[in-house]
C-alpha cells in the first residue's frame, strides 16, 4: 500500500514532472513471475527512477544501515525504504552475504521482480565496472531470467557526495531478457557464474554505451582515494572487456 502511494500520489507524480524520462524497451520486462532487472549503477536515484517506469513493483536490497539508524529521522529512513520497496541487507560477509542471497532467491521464487547492481556500488566515475557474481548465483538458484537496465544521465541529476538533485532529461534502457537455463544445475560453478555475469555486463555495456573497467568499483574507489591523497594510483580503461563468445560448455545429459 505505502509502495502504491509513494510511487503514484507522493512521490512519483514530482519525479515524472522534474525529471522526463525517455524509457525503451519496457515491454522487455516480464509481466509475470519473477526476474531479475540487472542495472548499471551511476547514483542512488537510480532505485527511485527505474521502478518508476516499470508497472510491477520492483524489490531492491539495499543496506541495512539504511534500516537501523535511532531516532526520528532513522524510523523516517526506514519508512520511506520500506515503503519505496527496498529490503535490509547485512553486507558484512560470510553467512550475512548468504543470507542476503537467500532473501533474494526466495523473492524471485514468489514471482517478484528483483532490481540488482551487478556492479555492488555506485560507478565512481561514469564508467561500467566488473560485475560481482552473486547475480549469475540467484538466477541460476532461482531460474530466472536477467533484464539488462542502462540508467542513463542519473549520475548528473545525483552526483556522489552532492544531496541536491538536479532537474534534467533522463533515459532508461531496458534490453531483452537473458535466458541462462542452459545451465541449470551449475550454480556453485565459479567458472561458470563468471561466464554469465560477464555476459550480463556485455549486455549492459551495449545498451548504455559505458566505457567499460574489468575491476571492482570498491577497488577502484580504494585507488582512487590512493591518489588523492598521493600515491600513485591509475585505473586501467577498457581492460578484459567481457566476451559474449567466452562461454563455458554445458553438461551433456
Amino acid at each position: 500500500m505505502l509502495y502504491r502511494l509513494l510511487k503514484y500520489v507522493l512521490l512519483g507524480p514530482l519525479l515524472r514532472l522534474l525529471w522526463p524520462t525517455k524509457v525503451t524497451g519496457v515491454e522487455n520486462v516480464p509481466e509475470t513471475g519473477g526476474a531479475i532487472l540487472a542495472s548499471n549503477h551511476l547514483a542512488v536515484a537510480d532505485s527511485f527512477f527505474m521502478p518508476l517506469r516499470v508497472k510491477r513493483r520492483v524489490t531492491f536490497p539495499a543496506k541495512q544501515e539504511y534500516f537501523t539508524e535511532k531516532g526520528v529521522k532513522g524510523t523516517l529512513k526506514k519508512w520511506f525504504f520500506t515503503g519505496a520497496g527496498q529490503i535490509p541487507i547485512d553486507r558484512s560477509g560470510g553467512s550475512a552475504a548468504q543470507a542476503a542471497l537467500d532473501t533474494a532467491i526466495r523473492l524471485l521464487r514468489e514471482g517478484n521482480l528483483l532490481g540488482i547492481y551487478p556492479e555492488g556500488t555506485r560507478s565512481p566515475d561514469g564508467r561500467l565496472y566488473k560485475g560481482k557474481t552473486g547475480v549469475a548465483r540467484v538466477a541460476l538458484e532461482a531460474g530466472v531470467p536477467v533484464v539488462p537496465v542502462a540508467m542513463i544521465g542519473t549520475d548528473k541529476v545525483n552526483p556522489i557526495g552532492s544531496k541536491m538533485w538536479i532537474p534534467r532529461r533522463l533515459e532508461i534502457r531496458f534490453g531483452k531478457p537473458l535466458d541462462f537455463s542452459r545451465y541449470a544445475g551449475l550454480s556453485g560453478d565459479r567458472f561458470v557464474e563468471r561466464s554469465i555475469t560477464d555476459e550480463i555486463m556485455y549486455a549492459l555495456m551495449e545498451l548504455s554505451g559505458q566505457e567499460y573497467v574489468d575491476i571492482y568499483a570498491a577497488k577502484a574507489k580504494e585507488l582512487m582515494a590512493a591518489e588523492a591523497a598521493g600515491v600513485r594510483a591509475v585505473v586501467p580503461a577498457q581492460s578484459g572487456l567481457p566476451d559474449p563468445d567466452r562461454v563455458p560448455e554445458t553438461k551433456a545429459g
